[in-house]
């Protein structure tokens, strides 16, 4: 573990109970043409910040759905803050909403929004079960 994120995310903050601030960089790495970053990092990153408002908490979350609305193209290497915020709380379910923009004018770059499932820690331990099952010979004879 390095302790640096892979996605670029270089510093997260709630603001507020229901509202996290993250400061992003698209690395170059992440490029899908030239000077853009690749929409599949767009989504990856939008996952990650409306994730982390519950796990910012102390609530463990899982994504159930997420929907992302690409606006402009994300440029690399530049400033650029994810605002995430809850839309309200159902049961085990965190409906969480957020945007992307560019810093400093704070142009509209991508819009999510998502479902996330409160998990508890064993949660892992059971896909992992869960998993290796799949990897079992299975009894095909009948």
């Amino acid at each position: 573990m390095t302790g640096v994120c892979r996605l670029g995310v270089e510093h997260e903050r709630l603001d507020g109970p229901d509202t996290a601030l993250f400061d992003v960089r698209c690395p170059r790495d992440q490029e899908g043409g030239p000077d853009v970053a690749h929409g599949g990092w767009t989504a990856a990153v939008l996952d990650e910040c409306l994730g982390h408002i519950a796990l910012l908490q102390g609530v463990l979350t899982v994504t159930a759905e997420l929907s992302v609305s690409f606006v402009k193209p994300v440029p690399v290497e530049r400033p650029i803050e994810v605002r995430a915020w809850v839309e309200r709380r159902a049961g085990s379910r965190w409906y969480i909403q957020g945007e992307m923009v560019l810093l400093p004018g704070r142009a509209l770059l991508a819009k999510a929004s998502g479902i996330w499932v409160r998990r508890d820690p064993a949660h892992f331990d059971r896909h992992q079960r869960w998993l290796a099952e799949q990897d079992a010979p299975r009894d095909t004879s009948e």
